[in-house]
């Protein structure tokens, strides 16, 4: 969980946004948020993905398991209904 809040801080400095900018996009609270990044709660796969998409990484580069943060979606229609559904 550490390298997801590494990243997660290091996209949201790069927006220039506060940490309540994101608490209020995520609906949750600025201390919660805080601790997403501080790498001490465990997040939902919703909220996963609403990171990926509103930061245009892939939930593998927030996670820490790629160095890429554009990779393509495999064909698989999984990946298809997930972008349906967010």
């Amino acid at each position: 969980m550490l390298e997801f809040g590494k990243r997660l801080k290091e996209l949201r400095l790069g927006e220039k946004l506060k940490q309540s900018d994101m608490a209020a996009f995520l609906e949750i609270t600025s201390r919660h948020y805080q601790e997403m990044e501080y790498g001490k709660v465990n997040i939902p796969a919703t909220t996963l993905i609403s990171l990926a998409k509103y930061f245009n990484v892939s939930t593998d580069y927030l996670l820490g398991l790629s160095e890429k943060k554009n990779e393509k979606a495999l064909n698989h229609p999984v990946h298809e209904l997930i972008k349906k559904r967010f």
